[in-house]
């Protein structure tokens, strides 16, 4: 089967290559060569100052050069009747004919340019007039960037901002902005093309993207409200441009490793330690690890689970337009194959967007977009692999799978995780389909009034099938069956009047106000059943024993009011206020409504006369913000008793009830949060040096958290409702910094520098009593959250070396009492600290042994560009935070029959030979494996996230009308990490907690990106 996939892997990698070279044959069989004139000239701006990195192209080419430091350009055209396009960040374009002698061009600055127009919520802004904390994320640097979603290209791309990826085919990142903020759901609001998305960013083409804003704190994300308070994404996607028409191509193929592997013990050092650890326990060793040396290497269950995977995308892509309307419209397919076997996702997205002016005052739009995708996987059980004996086979001789054989002690209980991988079929089919059409009028000067009518429409069937085996021992009598459908459709509807006024003093008063009314329907239906006569017939209707059904639905609706002021007084002094009111309907009658204000203000120093002729200084501007968002993330009917229906036999008769399970709370309200942010942007020495700084204050309070119910009123005490009576403080600093490093006339660098602390603190909760959390079933929480504490800290007990000695143990805090090694603690047993000194070692010696909130995250990015040639290297790390490996309290527990990773190689022996890792003894009667000290690691890492190497092929020599722009590149992720963890990948999610986690991987791609 592996042998398959690899095969099946390097087919589709071959294809990919093999289209690749066929479209750089065409173009290289269709060079020309042509006479050139050589030009030469210097790039000033409207001081007379030189120009250094300014760009001059041969205009409707890709033939061009950058000044060198004194602004002089030489460049070779055609003829001297040739058109040159002149170019500076900050300065207005010039397109000039050629000339003869030598050239002197002057470039006016261009304010616009200077200040790109950014999409922030229900309007557009000018970057330059912002007020509040927005990233602006520059998708220069990610569009040959090879992802799957755009949430993997945001990784590192913006301060305030952590990306967390999977490299599971299909999967969603997790985004947290500015820090965790509640004990409960702290995704960010994404909207995409003004429609808020339920789904994931994997229903969006990365190609497709036109930009993507990042609103951070509340007096950008106010005018959002309730949906708010954990930041938003606002993306925004391509649509049509007036002038001749484009076809585009992008292609690219790759292939995935994981990034890391975990040793584990073969055959003989797995025999070994059985017998070790058999006889600490006072059991009969295994008769057939009487000579461990003769069992070999064994079996390698890891390297069976793991493979080769792929992945390809093509995206065809038209966009036209001219006075009066314009399309664009792309299809796209991607295609993924995980590192694991059987384990693959494929998505297909066709996204027509178009806009009309029906006259001068009135226009019409749409963004449509509609999404197929299909995931694909068998029972993945990465430490299922990890623990499977070595000595047992994948494969019997008659080519099933095996199972255990003999008694549990000595062949363990372990499900053949390859043959679980491969038999077993879960697939989720999902039909999405997210747009909107809206019209827009220009009732009268100044004002413009829109409307958007939106909607999302999810559809997704899960089916998991499972037939029966006899492995061995194990056995599965009966196929299993199961199904589901989910439906999930919101409609929305905006209503906006805009009112926008420019003075001839540069002043200007933008005013927004609007509704917004939202709402959500949500249906579930599933049925499961087992045994059928024939396997070749999988529908739940041909089982026949123990057939469930089940279903549910559930509906939310929220109605908005809202308005935005935004001032601009002689382009120097800026005010904006906002205000935004809620009503949920997971609230109750008294409870509904919630207010949500936000104030900044903006200084543009740099235009006082004490700056404007600063060498140094060329934009300064300091922004200061104050605002309350909320979030409403409790689920539905919080307010409400929940019921179960249940049968009771009432006198001899069986009668059915609906039991209240969940104790109402009427009075649950707003969760809110309130949000302080100070920020300087800057451009230094020429606009050598961008720079913006943030500090920020994010107080969330009111929090939503379970109420503590005791069983004895009747209600549940695990199903409980939501109550206000928590806050939790986060506070921080955010800075990102582009260099222009280096600029002449065939070579260019730059670099950005991003980088974020965060401090998390729990400032109170609804009782004195911590919330336990971090599950990771049978009862075994890792983590809690308590006043005083960042969320989500570790908890449990200090390791203190090891015993070496009886005389240690007895002069310590009893652990296990008793004096047989095979049933009490004994030397080789780990030392816990007794912190409370009542010589016994309890639940009440645990403490807080690790923080999973990162100290700070960074990234650094360099971009080289050398005549056609491009280089960006981009490297991302995380720095302070801890990692509960939970997976080592099964590889490491050296007390039950399973298999262990290397690292017990080092286990002690004997007095002296280890004070870290403890002995081994079946059943673990000291208990070495409950949560301490011992599985905290280090989760920082520096890792090298993207290398992309450009080539942007030279179109003028291919002929007249072959095409307009043509782009080859090579690129690697995730190409090393440097980390002091031990397990796959330090990359394991925001608690901090690594329980069988599918790990992030390498690829290698090549593309190439075409324009007709």
């Amino acid at each position: 089967m592996q042998n398959k996939t690899l095969l099946n892997s390097g087919k589709k990698m071959k294809e990919g290559l093999m289209l690749l070279f066929f479209f750089i044959g065409i173009m290289l069989t269709a060079q020309e060569v042509n006479a050139q004139v050589k030009v030469q000239g210097q790039v000033l701006d409207d001081t007379d100052l030189p120009l250094p990195g300014a760009t001059i192209i041969e205009t409707g080419t890709t033939n061009g050069v950058v000044t060198d430091f004194d602004g002089n350009f030489t460049i070779e055209v055609p003829s001297i009747s040739s058109m040159l396009t002149i170019s500076y960040m900050g300065y207005e374009t010039k397109t000039i004919e050629a000339a003869a002698d030598f050239m002197t061009v002057t470039l006016n600055t261009d304010a616009a340019a200077l200040d790109e127009v950014v999409v922030i919520g229900y309007g557009q802004s000018r970057q330059r007039d912002l007020t509040g904390s927005v990233s602006a994320i520059d998708l220069d640097d990610i569009e040959s960037q090879p992802a799957s979603n755009i949430g993997e290209a945001l990784q590192g791309r913006a301060a305030g901002v952590q990306v967390i990826t999977s490299g599971q085919p299909g999967n969603n990142p997790t985004i947290r902005i500015r820090g965790i903020g509640t004990i409960g759901n702290n995704d960010p609001l994404i909207v995409v093309d003004g429609v808020p998305l339920n789904g994931g960013l994997n229903q969006v083409n990365m190609q497709d993207v036109a930009s993507m804003q990042i609103l951070k704190d509340a007096s950008a994300t106010a005018i959002y409200g309730s949906r708010g308070a954990n930041g938003v994404v606002i993306v925004t996607t391509k649509r049509g441009k007036a002038g001749v028409g484009q076809l585009t191509l992008d292609i690219f193929s790759g292939i995935q490793e994981p990034t890391d592997m975990i040793d584990v013990l073969n055959a003989q050092q797995f025999a070994l330690l059985s017998n070790e650890m058999l006889a600490a326990g006072g059991f009969t060793t295994n008769p057939a690890f009487a000579d461990p040396i003769a069992l070999g290497a064994g079996t390698d269950w890891l390297d069976a689970l793991f493979t080769t995977g792929h992945q390809n995308n093509v995206t065809l892509a038209y966009s036209n337009g001219n006075e009066d309307s314009n399309v664009y419209t792309s299809l796209n397919f991607f295609d993924q194959s995980g590192v694991i076997i059987n384990n693959n996702y494929r998505r297909y997205i066709f996204q027509l967007n178009s806009d009309t002016d029906v006259n001068d005052r009135l226009r019409f739009g749409n963004s449509l977009k509609v999404n197929h995708d299909i995931k694909e996987q068998g029972e993945m059980n990465i430490n299922g692999a990890i623990l499977s004996l070595p000595t047992q086979p994948i494969y019997r001789e008659n080519g099933d799978f095996s199972g255990p054989i003999g008694q549990p002690i000595y062949s363990g209980d372990v499900e053949n995780p390859i043959g679980k991988a491969t038999i077993v079929d879960q697939t989720t089919t999902g039909y999405n389909l997210q747009g909107n059409v809206f019209g827009e009028l220009d009732l009268f000067r100044n004002f413009t009034f829109k409307s958007l009518f939106g909607a999302e429409a999810n559809f997704w069937y899960e089916r998991t099938w499972s037939p029966a085996y006899s492995w061995d021992t194990d056995i599965s009598p009966n196929a299993f069956l199961f199904e589901s459908s989910n439906r999930s459709v919101t409609i929305l509807w905006d209503n906006i009047l805009t009112y926008n006024k420019e003075f001839d003093n540069g002043s200007s008063v933008t005013a927004v106000v609007g509704t917004s009314a939202q709402e959500n329907d949500f249906k579930y239906l599933s049925g499961s059943v087992q045994n059928f006569p024939s396997e070749s017939t999988q529908q739940i209707n041909n089982g026949i024993e123990l057939p469930t059904i089940n279903g549910s639905g559930s509906e939310w609706a929220i109605f908005s009011y809202f308005a935005r002021v935004q001032l601009d007084y002689l382009d120097k002094y800026y005010l904006t206020g906002t205000v935004r009111r809620d009503g949920s309907s997971r609230f109750g009658a008294g409870n509904k409504y919630g207010t949500f204000p936000s104030a900044s203000a903006a200084w543009r120093i740099s235009d006082e006369d004490f700056l404007r002729e600063s060498n140094t200084i060329n934009e300064l501007k300091l922004r200061l913000g104050y605002g309350v968002t909320g979030n409403q993330e409790i689920g539905n009917y919080a307010f409400a008793s929940a019921y179960n229906t249940n049968v009771y036999n009432f006198n001899g008769n069986f009668v059915t009830a609906a039991v209240p399970t969940t104790l109402p709370n009427t009075n649950v309200q707003w969760e809110s949060q309130k949000q302080y942010n100070i920020g300087l942007d800057a451009t230094l020495f020429d606009r050598a040096v961008d720079f913006k700084i943030d500090l920020y204050r994010k107080d969330t309070e009111d929090m939503l958290v379970p109420q503590s119910v005791p069983v004895t009123s009747g209600y549940s005490d695990i199903y409980v409702p939501f109550i206000n009576a928590g806050s939790i403080r986060n506070q921080g600093v955010e800075a990102i910094v582009t260099t222009y490093n280096f600029a002449r006339e065939d070579f260019s660098w730059s670099t950005d520098y991003v980088f974020t602390y965060n401090d998390n603190e729990v400032i109170n909760i609804n009782s004195d009593t911590p919330l336990t959390t971090g599950g990771i079933g049978l009862n075994y929480n890792l983590a809690r959250i308590q006043p005083g504490y960042p969320i989500n800290v570790f908890y449990g007990f200090v390791q203190e070396g090891i015993f070496q000695t009886q005389a240690e143990v007895d002069n310590a805090a009893v652990q296990s009492p008793g004096t047989n090694p095979a049933t009490s603690t004994a030397p080789g047993d780990i030392r816990f600290k007794d912190l409370n000194n009542d010589g016994r070692i309890t639940d009440d010696d645990r403490t807080f042994i690790g923080n999973p909130n990162p100290d700070f995250t960074f990234s650094l990015n360099n971009t080289l560009r050398y005549k056609n040639f491009d280089l960006s290297i981009f490297f991302q790390g995380v720095y302070g935070n801890d990692i509960f490996n939970a997976n080592r309290l099964y590889t490491e527990s050296m007390s039950v029959t399973t298999n262990q990773s290397v690292a017990v190689l080092d286990r002690w022996r004997g007095p002296g030979t280890s004070n870290d890792m403890p002995r081994a003894v079946f059943g673990d009667p000291n208990n070495n494996t409950r949560p301490s000290t011992r599985y905290i690691e280090d989760g920082s890492y520096l890792r090298l996230r993207n290398v992309n190497l450009g080539y942007n092929l030279p179109v003028e020599k291919f002929g007249d009308n072959v095409f307009s722009s043509a782009k080859v590149y090579l690129a690697g992720q995730n190409l090393f990490t440097i980390t002091d963890y031990s397990g796959f990948d330090p990359e394991v999610g925001p608690n901090g907690i690594d329980n069988n986690i599918y790990p992030v991987t390498r690829n290698f791609t090549v593309g190439i990106n075409l324009g007709f």
